[in-house]
């Protein structure tokens, strides 16, 4: 028996891994505005992401378990900022340095996309972590027009988090 909990375990972690490093492609591009950036000539890519949070081991925590996303070598050196990996060379980066409040909306979010989105639905449900479609009934899924499902939930700071399956289409 405690070897099949392990081994769905393992499973899951694999679930998570493999949401995120496979397919952040869509978050990137929400985020760095790849189409108007380029249509300028600037030669942009997006880089990382900063997000302001209280209780740095707690957000650190939540990014790794949760999204299973893997953290690398903070290359400032200061003290009160961790670093993970989106894949791709993408980064997000928790800082606690910065003690003003932030208001934060579910319109101001980050999307990523899975191609196991049942999978991880399930698996936030098992941690007992509230998700909810647009309107925000909870345990519910939004269904685009376009047919692709949407979630949203909080990280510890309550930053909006979308995980959605466009990556069922690739």
């Amino acid at each position: 028996m405690h070897q099949l909990t392990i081994r769905n375990r393992l499973t899951k972690e694999k679930i998570l891994k493999s949401i995120l490093m496979k397919k952040t492609t869509l978050f990137l591009i929400a985020f760095a505005f790849y189409g108007m950036v380029n249509a300028q000539d600037t030669n942009f890519t997006f880089n990382h992401i900063a997000l302001s949070v209280k209780d740095l081991d707690k957000s650190a925590t939540f990014y790794k378990e949760i999204l299973g996303l893997q953290e690398i070598t903070n290359k400032t050196k200061m003290e009160g900022i961790r670093w993970f990996s989106l894949g791709e060379g993408k980064e997000l980066h928790l800082v606690s340095i910065v003690k003003e409040p932030v208001t934060i909306n579910k319109a101001v979010h980050f999307a990523l996309t899975t191609s196991s989105f049942n999978s991880f639905a399930k698996i936030l449900q098992e941690r007992y972590i509230i998700y909810s479609d647009w309107p925000g009934i909870i345990n519910k899924i939004t269904t685009r027009a376009d047919g692709i499902q949407q979630i949203y939930f909080q990280d510890p700071d309550g930053y909006w988090i979308e995980v959605n399956s466009v990556g069922n289409r690739h």
